[in-house]
């Protein structure tokens, strides 16, 4: 025979209801988790139970965006503008719904800051651990993408600054080499211009004496003299007179 229909009413026995919603809620967010894995959807739970206790299940790292996204839906068909009686009644409503937001943003806050975490189960502190995991792994991905950019353009002004400094290095040594060359220049120039040895200074033009012969004339020797002193340039082929080659001989 088959199973009856089983009729759902109330548990009336504290501990059994107590067993019942812990069992039950382990799998409504088992199976929000698999869903949410299994067809690539978004998925938000939350359960309050009998005491007012929040569970809460969200398949992205964050519940304020799915409720936001839900808050976008819901009233993004409505066209026509409220009367000022529907604004009131719809500000009435939205207060109460922004305030549970801002609670449950508050507590999420503070679970992650690892602050009160007693009335969290095994469940919720495992995918709360997982969110956190997440959330490192997104970080530190940012974090090294931005430090293997950072080196990139370290070493790119690396090398630029190495080429400039090459190319200064290389300018500062033609420089020199051309002060070199430009001095060795003068310096040929001044040895060329300088006089290497002394000229012998010019001998005296020598005044030819006439000969005393006897018998003979006097021969005067006014004349030469006054050649002698017009002459600009003294002669190479003077003739050495004789009281000097005695010298000479000597």
């Amino acid at each position: 025979m088959g199973r009856g229909r089983v009729q759902l009413r109330p548990i009336e026995n504290k501990i059994s209801r107590q067993v019942t919603f812990s069992k039950r809620r382990t799998g409504l967010l088992k199976k929000a988790h698999e869903i949410s894995v299994l067809c690539d959807a978004e998925v938000a739970l939350i359960v309050f139970s009998n005491k007012g206790k929040l569970f809460e299940y969200s398949s992205d790292s964050s519940m304020e965006r799915t409720l936001e996204r839900y808050e976008r839906k819901s009233y993004a068909e409505r066209q026509l503008l409220p009367t000022e009686s529907e604004s009131q009644a719809n500000w009435s409503l939205e207060c109460p719904k922004l305030m549970s937001t801002i609670e449950a943003l508050q507590r999420n806050l503070r679970h992650f800051l690892g602050e009160e975490l007693d009335p969290l189960s095994l469940r919720d502190l495992q995918l709360l651990e997982q969110q956190i995991d997440n959330s490192l792994k997104r970080i530190r991905t940012r974090k090294n993408k931005l430090m293997h950019e950072s080196i990139s353009e370290l070493q790119k002004k690396e090398k630029t600054l190495q080429d400039q400094n090459n190319m200064l290095t290389k300018k500062l040594k033609e420089k020199e080499k051309t002060s070199t060359e430009h001095a060795q220049f003068g310096q040929q120039n001044l040895a060329q211009n300088s006089p290497l040895s002394i000229q012998p200074p010019p001998q005296p033009s020598t005044i030819q004496f006439p000969s005393l012969t006897i018998g003979g004339s006097y021969q005067a020797i006014e004349g030469t003299n006054k050649e002698a002193e017009t002459q600009s340039q003294p002669s190479t082929n003077t003739v050495i007179p004789p009281w000097m080659l005695r010298h000479v001989q000597r």
